[in-house]
């Protein structure tokens, strides 16, 4: 399993929104590709990277900063994602040096669109499961639609997505520790790699979501950021025995991806 910082970006700021709320931000930074070359620099070999204000707004807004963010970080990998809803906003984001795109809110509503960009783009698509109980989020988090995290998770599976991110959105920011039953349960039926977000808040959580079969990864924000978990300590954890290489396809919050 790999340990993958998360930076938010919004208003050109680094922050942390709890439980995906705009009106409950806290900024951990004015400058984001230093946080990023801060993170890469103790030992973290992958980022997400989301911006917010594309995830508000339903359209990319921060493309050159999140292509200053990938440039600065190379060779380390980035997934990208916020407001990504067409082929043209994929494409930029890709074009920035991305390794991955993250998309929620098409993703979730469109499965002729996850089904084009997936096949044209193999192996750079994360389908972020935003959930709120059973039903997945969309539009930066801000509406619950009827659709299922099985449901989402069985389209991304059918589309050749490399990977799922899923996020309790309603422990994201909080602390208050993973949804370890879903994620499990979405890691032994959804047939990809399972990357897990929303409120890991010690290395005890991190070493239990290693223990998962089929979690590649780990998307760690606020905890990172206030201390609570230290970077090189959470790497350490998951490079014992216990955790399996992250599949090349696979490795991610900040699911806000839409």
């Amino acid at each position: 399993m790999t340990v993958i910082p998360a930076i938010d970006v919004r208003g050109g700021r680094c922050v942390r929104l709890v439980q995906g709320r705009a009106d409950r931000e806290i900024v951990f930074g004015d400058d984001p590709v230093a946080v990023a070359r801060r993170w890469v620099a103790l030992g973290a070999r992958r980022l997400h990277v989301v911006d917010l204000d594309g995830a508000f707004a339903g359209a990319p807004r921060q493309t050159a900063l999140l292509a200053a963010i990938v440039a600065a970080v190379a060779p380390a990998e980035v997934a990208v994602g916020g407001g990504l809803r067409d082929r043209a906003a994929v494409e930029a984001a890709l074009a920035t040096g991305a390794r991955w795109v993250v998309l929620g809110t098409r993703a979730a509503l469109d499965a002729r669109f996850l089904d084009e960009v997936a096949r044209a783009f193999p192996d750079r698509v994360i389908v972020a499961v935003d959930a709120q109980g059973d039903r997945v989020a969309v539009k930066g988090w801000t509406e619950l639609t009827q659709e299922s995290v099985a449901a989402v998770a069985a389209r991304a599976r059918a589309a050749g997505a490399a990977a799922l991110l899923y996020t309790d959105i309603g422990r994201d920011g909080t602390g208050a520790g993973p949804n370890l039953a879903v994620t499990a349960a979405l890691a032994r039926t959804s047939g990809l790699p399972v990357l897990a977000s929303g409120g890991v808040a010690s290395l005890e959580d991190v070493r239990r979501l290693a223990a998962i079969p089929g979690v590649a990864g780990v998307v760690i924000g606020r905890a990172l950021y206030t201390g609570a978990i230290d970077l090189p300590a959470a790497l350490a954890a998951v490079a014992g025995p216990r955790a399996a290489p992250a599949p090349a396809g696979g490795g991610e919050r900040c699911s806000r991806g839409a």
